[in-house]
C-alpha cells in the first residue's frame, strides 16, 4: 500500500539536508516542495511503501531537528485521491517551472 509522507521544517538548509536523509534511509521517491513565508517553511513531500515512508519520514525528522525544528509531519497511508490530486497540482507548479515532467502518483 502506497503512502505520502510530510515534513515541514524550518529553512532551506535543512530542508535539503532533510529530503537527503529519507532518501538515503528508505526506498522512498520526493514529489514535490512547497516553501511558505519567504522560505522561512519548507514542506517536502515523499512517496514509497507505507514502512518505508515511516521510516524516512523518522529519520527526516531526526535530521531536521539536529539542525533546526521539525514544524510538523505526517504519513497518509492510502491517501484520499483528493489528496492526490492537491499533491500533484502542487508537483505540476514546481515541475512545470523547472521544465521537466510531473512526478504523479
Amino acid at each position: 500500500m502506497y503512502a505520502i509522507g510530510l515534513i515541514e521544517v524550518n529553512g532551506f538548509i535543512a530542508a535539503v539536508e532533510t529530503l537527503d536523509a529519507m532518501l538515503k534511509t528508505a526506498n522512498v521517491e520526493f514529489v514535490t516542495w512547497e516553501k511558505k513565508l519567504g522560505g522561512r517553511l519548507v514542506t517536502i513531500i515523499i512517496k514509497g511503501e507505507v514502512s518505508a515512508v515511516q521510516e524516512a519520514i523518522l529519520n527526516g525528522k531526526i535530521k531536521a531537528d539536529n539542525i533546526t525544528k521539525t514544524v510538523a509531519y505526517a504519513v497518509i497511508p492510502n491517501p484520499h485521491q483528493e489528496t492526490i490530486k492537491m499533491v500533484n497540482i502542487s508537483a505540476g507548479k514546481l515541475f512545470k517551472a523547472d521544465g521537466g515532467e510531473i512526478n504523479e502518483f
